[in-house]
């Protein structure tokens, strides 16, 4: 073998997460500082579903899922994902891929770096100076080998991916040292399967009486992530809910829904709606009375608008409503103000139910 390749080899295995040398001398000083990166990762967590700040569903894959998605991989791919194993310097295939393009966890298809933050480290092992999204990594100490390093793994599979070190370039000064086997590449401009892409998270404005029943029904509509009770529709800025029970506010008592729009459409959560109150009864529902309590949509957008116009007019003297009329309000949303906190999940924490269909 030429001196050049072996020279740089032993290079190689001085920067690399092979046990034969730690990457920092003060390991509780390394891991304090690779936390430190991941201080920006913002995560939201509605009913247990855990979704990054740029809009990926993180929520970790429960063992029957992963071992369903692991009868795809190769021995390799297995030992390296599953088993902690590590490929050989310079035989991953994605080495000196320098084409514009996404990398995604071989497992679960979670997007993790792009080609943007690779860069050539000399190592052997493809590496990148930042990840898509923090928060789609999951750092994970490890000690074997008498030596202190931080793995990193899928965030969403906890599949192994390599190790981070403090050796990378500017503006991060961090080195992602990764597998080939534990990533599969996707080109720009080529059609990403569905597990690599983003939440369609959409927000919807529904008012059908007391906002409790309204809550509690819609969250229990797959699709439906998150459903909060408050008042839409008045002139008055942040109020109470004895001002909206007053009638003076101009507010209806709403509900504010996040859905993912790749599981429930919005002319679905329509049609839910006017299942879930009687869109006929004028400025009440049942024994509620007041305007507070009226059937209206706050449309999110001019798409929200046209489809619940449409679907109004196809409502709109059906038999099902047996020659009543509908006097569901349809206009723009405005300004959602949250209602107090003891009226969120009132019925999840009190039981009970409102007098809805």
């Amino acid at each position: 073998m030429p001196y050049a390749k072996l020279l740089m080899m032993a290079v190689s295995i001085a920067l690399t997460p092979f046990p034969f040398l730690s990457c920092a001398s003060n390991g509780e000083d390394q891991h304090a500082r690779v936390h430190s990166a991941k201080e920006a990762a913002a995560v939201t967590t509605i009913d247990g579903k855990h979704t990054s700040k740029s809009g990926y569903d993180i929520t970790r894959l429960d063992e029957a899922r992963i071992e369903h998605l692991a009868q795809k991989l190769s021995p390799e791919e297995r030992s390296i994902l599953l088993d902690q194993a590590t490929e050989q310097a310079f035989c991953g295939g994605l080495l000196d891929t320098k084409e514009k393009g996404a990398y995604m966890c071989r497992l679960c298809g979670l997007p993790l770096f792009t080609s943007k933050a690779k860069f050539n480290s000399g190592t052997g092992w493809p590496s990148f100076f930042q990840p898509v999204d923090s928060a789609h990594i999951h750092n994970h100490r490890d000690a074997d080998h008498g030596m202190d390093r931080t793995e990193i793994q899928c965030a969403r599979c906890r599949s192994h991916l390599g190790h981070v070190f403090e050796d990378g370039p500017q503006p991060t000064g961090l080195r992602y040292c990764l597998n080939s086997a534990a990533l599969q590449f996707h080109a720009d401009g080529t059609e990403l399967p569905r597990e690599s892409r983003p939440i369609a998270l959409k927000t919807a404005y529904f008012a059908g009486g007391c906002f409790w029943g309204i809550e509690d029904r819609f969250q229990k509509v797959p699709g439906v992530l998150d459903a909060v009770s408050g008042y839409m529709g008045g002139p008055v800025a942040h109020p109470t809910y004895r001002q909206v029970c007053s009638g003076e506010t101009g507010h209806a008592e709403a509900v504010r829904l996040t859905y993912d729009a790749s599981v429930v459409s919005y002319v679905e959560l329509l049609a839910w709606f006017f299942k879930l109150h009687d869109p006929t009864q004028l400025n009440r529902q049942g024994p509620d009375i007041g305007s507070q309590y009226r059937s209206a949509i706050f449309a999110s957008d001019e798409e929200q608008l046209k489809e619940a116009e449409v679907y109004i007019r196809k409502l709109d003297g059906s038999a099902q409503l047996r020659g009543r009329k509908i006097v569901t309000r349809l206009e723009r949303a405005g300004t959602f103000y949250e209602a107090e906190p003891y009226h969120q999940n009132y019925h999840a924490k009190h039981g009970g139910s409102c007098p809805l269909p």
